[in-house]
């Protein structure tokens, strides 16, 4: 988990960019109250369902804070690439009948090298699950993939460009909703100083894997591309700083053995286990004292 203090850098560089997102003719969303949400995708499509303030996480969050309540199915398998995403299609998203599908692919494709999917390969394969998708009724938005290196003229950088350029095509001629989080991710770089970038990486943990400024990023970018307005963003932003038990600020308590007997003793009476004992004493502690300091 991030420090606090690292969170809250991160969330003022991405509040600054969310204006930034993907445009889209902003008005009534284009999904629904009650609808499920799919997520397609590899390993950053998983933290962003793992980590509290994943994107997948926030997508749910943002919506939800526009009265926009939707069923999440997290699909996201690391180290995925178009062919593995295509031959899990069916189990993972269509079986599950779905109102939406995000796709986010490309990334390990390109980043695998001689392992990866070159670009035809990758053409049929983003063509044949959006279209599978589709014929079954799902409807299909189009992430462009993520950086690969905060570079944006690295080598792995560049050899994405026509990978992104295909899923932009694709969009269009499937009809399918953008997020162009790609152009983003750029954006958002080219907006920062000299000094900032030259601190290392701003948007990622390693400069693949989202950190939380990019993971609001990529939030953003969905929420813009499914028609949130720019009000509606900032009262997403407003939801995501108020996601209960997403930061870290201290770690456990230490304890002399003793005393962890005793809690054990306690958890095991409750048929609960420690850590959560645990944390739901520490939680309800920092709840009085916030409370205590209005």
């Amino acid at each position: 988990m991030h420090s606090i203090a690292r969170i809250c850098a991160l969330f003022m560089i991405a509040a600054s960019c969310l204006l930034q997102a993907s445009p889209a003719k902003a008005g009534e969303p284009l999904i629904a109250n009650g609808e499920s949400l799919a997520f397609l995708g590899d390993s950053i499509t998983a933290n962003g369902n793992s980590n509290p303030l994943g994107y997948v996480r926030l997508v749910v969050a943002g919506l939800n804070a526009n009265g926009i309540k939707v069923k999440p199915y997290p699909a996201g398998v690391s180290g995925h690439k178009s062919n593995d995403m295509l031959a899990r299609l069916q189990r993972d998203v269509i079986d599950k009948k779905p109102t939406w599908m995000t796709l986010s692919c490309g990334v390990n494709d390109v980043w695998h090298g001689a392992n990866g999917v070159p670009l035809p390969k990758y053409q049929t394969n983003i063509t044949a699950i959006v279209e599978k998708a589709q014929a079954a009724g799902i409807k299909v938005m189009i992430l462009t993939s993520t950086l690969i290196g905060e570079d944006v003229t690295n080598k792995n950088n560049q050899i994405a460009l026509p990978y992104n350029d295909f899923l932009r095509s694709l969009a269009a001629a499937k009809k399918c909703p953008l997020a162009d989080l790609n152009a983003d991710m750029r954006a958002a770089l080219a907006a920062m100083d000299e000094a900032t970038r030259k601190r290392g990486n701003q948007l990622t943990a390693d400069g693949v894997h989202m950190n939380a400024a990019g993971d609001q990023i990529m939030a953003a970018g969905i929420l813009r591309a499914f028609g949130l307005s720019d009000a509606q963003l900032a009262r997403a932003h407003e939801a995501w700083l108020d996601m209960p038990q997403s930061v870290n600020v201290g770690g456990q308590p230490r304890v002399s053995p003793k005393e962890f007997q005793q809690l054990k003793s306690i958890a095991d009476k409750q048929k609960r286990n420690v850590n959560d004992l645990v944390n739901d004493a520490v939680t309800g502690t920092l709840s009085n004292l916030l409370q205590s300091a209005k």
